[in-house]
């Protein structure tokens, strides 16, 4: 397979980094979500809210990678073609999850900031992005929460539009993102 894009299909690069961020988030969700069940102030659950600081930070890191391969490289042609109201849909569903894949993270750190607490990542500590403030802290708390359940209903939402191409439009979305790919 290519690494590159091309006009009928994703390349490896393309494709690693989308199912990569798939785990990210998914790992990320669970961390927060998985946490509530641990005892408040246990180790464990200080460890689950760490790796969700992380991993988040890590999607932050690597979206703008993912920009960056998407913009340099070739856009594969969707077989048969859909409508020009469906590519304005699917156009701003994509942006929307990058939207979300940079706003989550920033947030967090943002939230961490402002209650003036450490901002881990791997083994370093990053900057604080601005004073401690306990308004600010409790406004992006209160934005992460928001966008983080609307997040749930968009990557759905996304899923759902895959397999509604490939099932009922049977069009090739679908298999050109697939790491493998059945020979028509």
């Amino acid at each position: 397979m290519n690494w590159k894009n091309t006009k009928s299909r994703y390349g490896s690069l393309s494709i690693f980094f989308h199912w990569l961020m798939l785990l990210l988030m998914v790992a990320v969700y669970a961390a927060m979500e998985l946490k509530s069940f641990a005892a408040k102030g246990s180790a464990l659950r200080d460890s689950m809210a760490t790796w969700h600081f992380m991993l988040g930070l890590s999607i932050f890191l690597l979206v703008w990678l993912r920009v960056l391969v998407n913009l340099t490289g070739t856009r594969p042609i969707i077989e048969p073609p859909g409508s020009v109201w469906q590519e304005r849909i699917a156009l701003l569903g994509h942006l929307a999850l990058y939207g979300l894949m940079i706003a989550l993270p920033l947030l967090g750190w943002l939230i961490l900031s402002a209650k003036g607490k450490p901002v881990p990542f791997f083994g370093f500590e990053l900057p604080a992005l601005m004073g401690q403030s306990k308004p600010y802290a409790s406004l992006f708390k209160e934005a992460h929460e928001v966008i983080a359940t609307a997040g749930y209903f968009l990557i759905g939402l996304h899923a759902a539009a895959a397999l509604h191409h490939h099932y009922i439009k049977h069009d090739n979305t679908l298999t050109m993102m697939l790491p493998w790919r059945r020979r028509a």
